[in-house]
């Protein structure tokens, strides 16, 4: 499973992409779903076991357009998001 971060400012979806790039973690900057709402149409993905260290990036930096985090998960051929 991924989740997803959700910004609506494309500045700090980019400045958050580069905070697990720069600690060497899997990150992959893609098109917000619909589902996730209206934001910036860019978010962070990443794997949910880094979920603890996404929250600790979110915690040491004002990010002041954060949305919230999204499971993303695929089932049969169709998306499934759903809130954190």
């Amino acid at each position: 499973m991924f989740v997803i971060a959700v910004f609506s400012s494309r500045n700090e979806t980019l400045y958050f992409a580069n905070m697990f790039k720069s600690k060497n973690y899997y990150s992959m900057i893609i098109n917000t779903p619909r589902e996730a709402g209206q934001a910036c149409g860019i978010s962070v993905k990443f794997d949910a076991r880094n979920l603890p260290i996404a929250r600790q990036f979110l915690s040491s930096k004002p990010f002041r357009s954060f949305v919230g985090f999204y499971s993303l998960r695929i089932v049969g051929n169709r998306q499934m998001v759903e809130r954190l």
